[in-house]
């Protein structure tokens, strides 16, 4: 019984219901000047043979305010109009491009059929509005009156209790209406994603756009994580040996004070890249760290106590710049992990270009007494990134007493 009452009785006191009626009725009162149009602008151009054929006069009409309806909706103006109102009272189910909508014809065709439609549903619920709920209080005298005088027409009704079924009559037609709005409403809502919404051109397109954002920015949290992160891995190491030896050994403090230096400084540059990205402006000193910036990397991480035995296997050189950049980047993630996970230990490090491959191997011996470092957790999963993007395979793991990285990369497939 509860789910029956609440069923009929529920639209009435929600105030979803209200603020959805008023929307509609905002459609009505739009469609007011139109009508005025329709009825000025027409008798002046008909001939007056055919002024008193009533259906042609109804007809050429109606198709004179449905083309200045569908003309006004090409306005942008009117949009946005018409879509905050539909986002602010029809509630959900709005999409957010309502207030926006796209360029082509067919998202302004779509739009232009909600608003024909929003006129003319508001304006017929409108004309219910204006009549229905002034008969229904009229209907509470005729009990004692035996008529109901609405709209110029008298209704001859009983008196007494024989005409008490009459107010209840009047008090089912308000709640009949309610139900058209909230009907008339949840229609609008169902239709809004297909007639405000973007075609599915646009939303692929936009689509499109959000995963290439959404890939930029992975990009620039690897560009941030490998580089930053390097550098401050050594510029810890580097200050914490300084600091034991300040005064025993000056000189060797000198030299790590001075590798700090230009750790934090290449850490600085490449910060200022990628905050220029993630604010759109381009810099002709756009850090590009590739395998020939690769002796310096290897420096700053043996002045850091790391000894790095490196061999290299063909000419580097002729290394695609998409490859050499993502190598680099590569060598110097996998050195800051040995910094922070297995301390200073030895490393070894191999790169090959054999003709249509790179290969790249780094391996350095576990420490089993050694803790496991906090922090980090995404430069395997950022190395990862960076190989599959260049078509390659990545291993990594543990290995006859070693953890060992090695990458392949095929040469012949990789494209600036």
């Amino acid at each position: 019984m509860a789910a029956v009452l609440d069923l009929v009785l529920g639209p009435v006191i929600r105030p979803s219901t209200y603020r959805r009626w008023v929307y509609l009725i905002l459609g009505g009162a739009v469609l007011v000047p139109f009508m005025l149009i329709a009825g000025m602008v027409l008798p002046s151009l008909m001939p007056a043979a055919f002024q008193d054929e009533t259906t042609l006069v109804v007809a050429l009409s109606l198709v004179l305010v449905l083309g200045v309806m569908v003309l006004m909706s090409l306005i942008p103006a009117v949009r946005v109009i018409e879509g905050t109102a539909a986002r602010e009272l029809l509630g959900d189910g709005i999409p957010e491009q309502a207030t926006t909508g796209g360029r082509s014809w067919e998202s302004r065709a779509r739009f232009a059929g909600w608003f024909v439609l929003h006129l003319l549903v508001g304006g017929i619920l409108s004309v219910l509005t204006l009549t229905v709920p002034p008969t229904a209080v009229l209907t509470f005298f005729a009990p004692f009156v035996g008529r109901v005088d609405a709209l110029g027409l008298v209704v001859a009704t009983p008196r007494g209790w024989a005409g008490a079924w009459v107010p209840l009559a009047g008090l089912a037609g308000v709640l009949v209406l309610v139900h058209l709005v909230v009907g008339a409403a949840v229609l609008a809502t169902r239709a809004a994603p297909f007639l405000l919404g973007p075609p599915a051109t646009e939303r692929l397109a936009e689509l499109e756009q959000r995963t290439e954002r959404l890939a930029e920015r992975n990009r620039l949290a690897r560009e941030l994580h490998d580089s930053v992160g390097h550098a401050l891995s050594v510029v810890t190491i580097q200050a914490s040996a300084a600091g034991r030896v300040l005064d025993s050994d000056p000189e060797f403090a000198r030299t790590a004070l001075s590798a700090i230096e230009e750790s934090a400084r290449a850490a600085l540059a490449d910060l200022d890249h990628v905050l220029g990205l993630l604010r759109e402006e381009t810099s002709a000193g756009d850090p590009q760290w590739t395998l020939a910036n690769l002796p310096t990397l290897l420096e700053q991480t043996r002045i850091a106590g790391v000894a790095v035995e490196s061999t290299v296997e063909g000419a580097l050189d002729r290394v695609p710049p998409a490859v050499s950049r993502e190598a680099y980047r590569i060598v110097q993630e996998g050195l800051t992990n040995v910094l922070r996970h297995a301390g200073r230990v030895p490393v070894e490090l191999r790169l090959a270009a054999r003709g249509d491959r790179f290969e790249l191997d780094l391996s350095n011996p576990i420490d089993e007494h050694a803790g496991t470092r906090a922090g980090g957790g995404h430069g395997l999963s950022g190395m990862r990134e960076r190989v599959t993007v260049l078509r390659g395979q990545m291993t990594a793991g543990p290995d006859e007493g070693r953890w060992r990285v090695q990458v392949r990369i095929p040469l012949r497939t990789v494209r600036e």
